[in-house]
C-alpha cells in the first residue's frame, strides 16, 4: 500500500511539469508573435515617415512644365490629304501624306480653315521640293513637319525662323547673325500625320 501513495505523488508531479512546459512554450510563441508584430508595425511607420519626407520634397521642389496645359483640350484641324510629285530626277517617285494641325486656340483653329486654300499651296510647294530619300528617314519626317508648321502659318502673316541648322555659308552666315529675329511663338503646336506614302 505504501507504494502506491508514492505513484500516485509521481503523476502528478510529471503532469504539473507538462504544464509548464506548455505554458512556457506558449508564451515563447506569444512573445515571439509580439516582437515580430511589433518590428513590423515599427518598419511601416518608419517606411511612413519616408514617404512623407519624400512628399514634403516633391512639394518643395517644383515640377518642371513641358507645355503648360490649357483649361481646353486641343483643336485638330485635317488638312485633305495631299498627293504631290517629288523631286527625285532618276524616277517618277509620287507621295501621299495626310496632314493634321494641332492648336490650342480654336479661334486659331477657325482662322486656319479661312486662309486653307494658301495653306494648302505652301505645303504642296514643300511637298513638292522633297526627295524620296529626305522623306523616308525619321529626322526627313520631323523637318517637314517643321517646314509644314512654317508654311501653314506664314498666310496669317506670322514668320517662323528656318532651321539653325541649315545656315548658308560665309558671309551670308555673318548678315544672318547680325539679322537677328524675335522668336515667335507659333499657334500650330504639332503637326501630325496621319497618312505617308512614298512610292
Amino acid at each position: 500500500m505504501a507504494n502506491a501513495p508514492a505513484a500516485e505523488e509521481a503523476a502528478p508531479k510529471g503532469g504539473g511539469s507538462k504544464k509548464l512546459i506548455i505554458i512556457l512554450a506558449a508564451v515563447l510563441v506569444l512573445v515571439l508573435v509580439g516582437g515580430a508584430a511589433a518590428f513590423m508595425l515599427l518598419k511601416k511607420k518608419a517606411h511612413a515617415e519616408d514617404g512623407e519626407e519624400g512628399a514634403e520634397a516633391a512639394e518643395v521642389a517644383p515640377k518642371p512644365k513641358a507645355h503648360v496645359k490649357s483649361d481646353h483640350p486641343p483643336t485638330f484641324v485635317p488638312l485633305d490629304p495631299f498627293t504631290v510629285n517629288l523631286a527625285d530626277k532618276d524616277v517618277d517617285r509620287f507621295a501621299q501624306i495626310g496632314v493634321t494641325l494641332q492648336v490650342d486656340d480654336p479661334k486659331f483653329a477657325d482662322q486656319i480653315k479661312a486662309y486653307m486654300p494658301a495653306i494648302r499651296s505652301n505645303v504642296l510647294m514643300v511637298l513638292s521640293h522633297k526627295t524620296a530619300v529626305e522623306l523616308l528617314t525619321i529626322e526627313g519626317k520631323e523637318k517637314l513637319a517643321r517646314d509644314i508648321m512654317r508654311e501653314s502659318v506664314r498666310p496669317m502673316g506670322i514668320e517662323l525662323d528656318d532651321d539653325e541648322d541649315e545656315a548658308p555659308a560665309g558671309d551670308a552666315a555673318k548678315k544672318k547673325k547680325k539679322k537677328k529675329r524675335v522668336r515667335v511663338e507659333s499657334p500650330v503646336t504639332q503637326v501630325l500625320f496621319s497618312n505617308f506614302i512614298v512610292q
